[in-house]
């Protein structure tokens, strides 16, 4: 299943995508974990020292590899020349597995132990100085919208995506990539704002949108969150002595997390896996081709100087039967 973490910037949504990947991987689930947040603070919030987590290799700096192997010999892909970051997959394209070892993986992720259960973790890359006055932060985020279109996930695997603060995400289709969205909102108008724009906007999408209460000090904080966001709200997290010693650089083992938030990770698993039961391949084929097309008048034909409709096969539906016998990540 694929999951995207998202909220205003500061609301803890990092700390709590690492607590659920942390919590799945506990649980002996295949994880692939992607910070897609301008700021990349997700692999020092899974424990790696600064100095590692910034060394991570950035998935757009390996995007002309990504392209080649996914374009496989995909007929309707002239060049990887061709390929934008809502490229789909068809007869011919390589697809990702979340448990397999592929060029990709050995590129752009590295496997973390946690609690010595491994996790890959992949970055987009920081916003770089290079970067300012020339360019925009979606460009990062389109090796991984692109891998989002080629990846073939189980029920009980999971992609675990930190999104980019606010509402950006909407300035692409990335946000339709998803099985289930977390939003976490604080119990203060401006921590329920990103809700009110993320719920205008994924309603005609069918976008399945839960919403995680954090910073809650008690029954006020839950009773205004309540009023604010009604029956989205499914769980809350208040203060955790746990966290509080991760963010100092001194992790204890996860098992001692507090058992309430313990619980409360575990609703969060609870509501991806039943968004299972909603998973339509032929819809989410359908999102893929209508942002692709989109795209592609806008500003892909031009930038190409070829017609990227042409790269729709209409015969192929993305779906769990193409996905082949697994195999484990070894840590790196």
């Amino acid at each position: 299943m694929k999951i995207a973490f998202v909220g205003k910037g500061g609301s803890g949504k990092t700390t709590l995508s690492s607590l659920f990947i942390r919590h799945l991987a506990a649980n002996e689930a295949p994880v692939v974990a992607v910070d897609a947040d301008i700021n990349q603070h997700l692999g020092a919030a899974l424990g790696l020292p600064e100095d590692e987590a910034a060394a991570l290799p950035a998935l757009g700096a390996h995007l002309p590899l990504i392209k080649e192997y996914l374009r496989g010999s995909n007929p309707r892909i002239a060049s990887t020349d061709s390929m934008i970051k809502t490229t789909p997959p068809g007869a011919g394209s390589r697809l990702l597995r979340v448990t397999e070892d592929n060029p990709v993986y050995a590129a752009c992720a590295r496997t973390l132990l946690l609690d010595g259960e491994p996790v890959r973790l992949m970055a987009t890359g920081p916003f770089t100085e290079a970067d300012l006055g020339v360019a925009c932060y979606h460009s990062k985020v389109g090796a991984v919208e692109l891998c989002l279109n080629h990846l073939v996930d189980g029920p009980d695997e999971y992609v675990v995506v930190d999104m980019t603060a606010g509402s950006d995400s909407f300035a692409s289709g990335l946000f339709t990539r998803f099985d289930m969205t977390f939003l976490v909102a604080e119990p203060t108008r401006k921590g329920v704002s990103v809700y009110r724009q993320y719920k205008e906007y994924a309603r005609d999408f069918g976008i399945a949108l839960r919403v995680v209460g954090n910073k809650v000090q008690g029954p006020e904080d839950i009773e205004f969150l309540q009023d604010e966001v009604g029956e989205d709200l499914l769980v809350t997290f208040g203060h955790s002595d746990w966290v509080r010693a991760m963010e100092k650089g001194r992790p204890a083992p996860f098992d001692l997390l507090e058992a309430t938030n313990r619980l409360a990770l575990q609703a969060l698993q609870n509501a991806a896996e039943d968004s299972y039961a909603d998973r339509d391949w032929d819809k989410y084929t359908e999102q893929m081709v209508h942002f692709h097309l989109r795209n592609a008048e806008s500003w892909g034909n031009a930038k190409t100087g070829a017609d990227l409709a042409e790269q729709v096969d209409p015969g192929f539906v993305l779906h769990e039967a193409l996905v082949s016998p697994r195999s484990t990540p070894q840590p790196a």
